[in-house]
């Protein structure tokens, strides 16, 4: 017993290392500030807040028309199987989202019915209509980089899991996903085809 929780704690004074700050997932892959910290909801719940960052050379147009292509999210995000457009009402767009969340040799569906609120040309909501999250609103804010081409792309979220997310690692699961995440989409930002 003693050394499983010695593990734990070795296990997790690893994993918190991983701090906060530049992240670059592999060499050449964009840098940007990713943060993520676990705080506790008012109905008791673990909410995990995040505020990521990084920028792009392709003009905010360009960022904006990559990001709404909804149906093309599965192509570059890790985890994510598909997405599609339920119903769009103006700038009001209804998306569903399948994807699996892994922790070391176990893995969890996750589907979300998301209503997107697209404010052009430079911010994204999010907010949780149904699925496998008690919380879930994100944001993606767009800025042309002054005195150069290029954009820089703020995603923040809260989240908050129906599924159990081990405490001693949680935040740090949660961070490596969004970092996956956050090396993905700017990876494709970067490349405007």
């Amino acid at each position: 017993m003693l050394r499983r929780i010695s593990n734990m704690l070795l296990l997790g004074c690893a994993l918190s290392a991983w701090g906060t700050g530049p992240v670059a997932a592999q060499p050449g892959a964009p840098r940007f500030e990713l943060n993520v910290e676990r705080v506790d909801g008012a109905e008791g719940d673990r909410l995990y807040q995040i505020a990521s960052s990084g920028t792009v050379a392709a003009a905010p147009a360009v960022v904006w028309r990559i990001l709404t292509d909804y149906k093309h999210l599965a192509d570059y995000l890790p985890n994510l199987k598909s997405a599609r457009v339920v119903s769009r009402d103006g700038d009001k767009v209804i998306v569903e989202q399948l994807g699996t969340a892994r922790f070391l040799f176990f893995s969890q569906t996750i589907r979300l019915l998301v209503q997107v609120h697209e404010r052009a040309p430079d911010r994204i909501d999010i907010s949780l209509i149904d699925g496998d999250m008690k919380v879930y609103r994100a944001s993606w804010e767009l800025s042309p980089v002054v005195g150069a081409t290029g954009t820089r792309v703020v995603y923040n979220a809260t989240i908050a899991p129906k599924f159990h997310v081990p405490g001693i690692v949680g935040t740090n699961v949660v961070r490596k996903d969004i970092a996956r995440m956050m090396a993905a989409v700017l990876s494709r930002l970067d490349r405007p085809e």
